[in-house]
C-alpha cells in the first residue's frame, strides 16, 4: 500500500509545481549560502575564483594590511568597498587583475561591505561579496594644528601638528596627511622629534593663497597599539606679505609690506651675553597684554614684569617682540638692554596709543615673518617656534 501512495503522490503533482522543480535543477543568478554568485555566458561556471579577506563576518580587524582581494584563473574587472555611509574606499587592480589594492588605511570601529567581480578567460563572471568590521582602538593620538581654521595669515606661517603622543610610524602618519596649495606650489613636510611635522613650500607662501590641510587619521596606527581618531579638513588663507627686519647693529627695524618699505622703527634687542637669535622668525601669538617672568625661560629672578603691551611671540623658547614702557626713550636706537626679546617703545598696558609697539602690533598678523640679523648669538634653531625657514629646502626635504 505505501508503494502504491507514492506512485499516486508522484503521478498527481500539479503542473506548476513540476515546473518549479526544473527550474530550480536548472540554477539561477542568486546568491549561494556562501554569499558567491556565478553567471556569465552560457557555457558553464566561471572558472575564475575571487577570494576576499578578511573572512565574511570578521571583527576586530586591523585597519592596515588586512584587507587583501585576489582572483585566481581569471581577472579581477571591479572591486568595490565602502562602509555604512557609502563612502568608498579607493584603490586599484594591480598585477594584471590579480589583486586590488587599496590606496589608504581603513577607518577604526567601521563596518565595511566588499563587492569583487572576476573574469575568466571565456569573459564568464564570478562574484564574491562579504562584510567585515575593524577594531575598536583602546589608546588613540590626536594632532593639534595650526593655524586655525578660516583664519588669515601671514606668508611665513606653516602647517603644524603637534602629536599628544610620540609617533613612532612616521611613514604611515604622513601618508595620511595632506596639504595642497591653490595656486599649486610644491609643499613638503617635515619632522621636527617624533612629536611635530611641519609643511612649508620652498619659499614663503604667496599672497592670496588658498592652503588646504586634510587629516586622514582615522585609523592610522602611529605607535604600536595607538590609532589616530581625526577626520578633519583645515582651509587657511595668506594675506598680504609683510616681513620685517631687525638689524641688532644699528638698532632699528624695517617694516615691509609687499616689498615696500612703509616703517622704519628704533628698537632694542639683547643685551651683551642676551643677544637676539638671528633668523627668521614667524609671529605664532599675540597678547595685546602679559607678563614677562624670567623663571619661565630660564633666567631665574632676572626680571618679572607686569603688563607687558603688544607682545608677539616669536620662538618656542620665549623671544618675542613686544611693547617695552620700563626703558627710557633714549634707549630704542641706541642701546640693546633686552634679555633676548626685541623692545619697541611703548606705555603700559598696551591699547592703541599710538607707540611703536602699538602700531606694529595693530598692522601685524599670525604668520607675519621677523627677521634678525647683526645679532652676536646664533641662528635660531628651525624647531624652536615656527621657524623653519632656517633649513634649506634640501635640509629641509631629508
Amino acid at each position: 500500500m505505501s508503494g502504491a501512495r507514492g506512485r499516486r503522490a508522484l503521478i498527481a503533482l500539479p503542473v506548476g509545481a513540476l515546473l518549479a522543480v526544473t527550474t530550480a535543477c536548472g540554477g539561477d543568478d542568486s546568491d549561494d549560502k556562501s554569499g558567491k554568485k556565478q553567471g556569465g555566458k552560457a557555457g558553464g561556471q566561471s572558472e575564475a575564483v575571487v577570494a576576499i579577506a578578511p573572512k565574511n563576518g570578521a571583527r576586530d580587524v586591523a585597519t592596515s594590511g588586512a584587507l587583501k582581494i585576489t582572483a585566481s584563473k581569471g581577472k579581477l574587472s571591479s572591486v568595490e568597498v565602502k562602509d555604512a555611509k557609502g563612502r568608498k574606499v579607493p584603490g586599484k587592480i594591480a598585477a594584471g587583475g590579480a589583486r586590488w589594492i587599496p590606496d589608504r588605511h581603513l577607518g577604526a570601529k567601521t563596518t565595511y561591505t566588499v563587492n569583487a567581480v572576476a573574469k575568466d578567460s571565456e569573459g564568464r563572471e564570478a562574484a564574491e561579496h562579504a562584510s567585515f568590521t575593524t577594531l575598536v582602538p583602546k589608546n588613540t593620538f590626536l594632532g593639534q594644528f595650526t593655524p586655525e581654521d578660516g583664519s588669515t595669515v601671514g606668508v611665513g606661517m606653516p602647517v603644524s601638528l603637534r602629536f599628544n603622543r610620540g609617533i613612532t610610524a612616521p611613514e604611515a602618519v604622513e601618508k595620511a596627511v595632506r596639504v595642497t596649495a591653490s595656486p599649486s606650489v610644491p609643499i613638503e613636510g617635515h619632522w621636527f622629534g617624533n612629536d611635530r611635522l611641519d609643511f612649508r613650500p620652498e619659499q614663503y607662501w604667496k599672497p592670496g593663497t588658498k592652503v588646504t590641510l586634510q587629516m586622514d587619521l582615522d585609523g592610522v596606527e602611529g605607535r604600536p597599539g595607538v590609532y589616530g581618531e581625526q577626520t578633519k579638513t583645515v582651509t587657511f588663507t595668506i594675506g598680504r606679505s609683510q616681513v620685517s627686519v631687525v638689524d641688532a647693529k644699528s638698532k632699528k627695524m624695517t617694516v615691509k609690506r609687499d616689498g615696500k618699505t612703509i616703517k622704519t622703527i628704533p628698537i632694542t634687542s639683547g643685551a651683551p651675553g642676551t643677544e637676539t637669535y638671528n633668523g627668521q622668525m614667524v609671529i605664532s601669538e599675540k597678547h595685546p597684554v602679559t607678563r614677562m617672568n624670567g623663571e619661565t625661560v630660564g633666567f631665574g629672578g632676572e626680571y618679572d614684569i607686569k603688563d607687558v603691551p603688544h607682545a608677539m611671540r616669536l620662538s618656542t623658547s620665549g623671544t618675542f617682540i613686544h611693547g617695552n614702557y620700563w626703558a627710557g626713550a633714549g634707549t630704542f636706537g641706541s642701546v640693546n638692554a633686552s634679555h633676548g626679546c626685541v623692545g619697541l617703545r611703548d606705555l603700559r598696558g598696551g591699547g592703541d596709543n599710538g607707540t611703536p609697539g602699538a602700531w606694529f602690533f595693530k598692522e601685524s598678523i599670525i604668520g607675519d615673518v621677523v627677521v634678525v640679523k647683526n645679532s652676536e648669538d646664533t641662528t635660531i634653531q628651525p624647531g624652536n617656534g615656527l621657524n623653519g625657514w632656517n633649513m634649506s629646502w634640501a635640509e629641509w626635504k631629508k
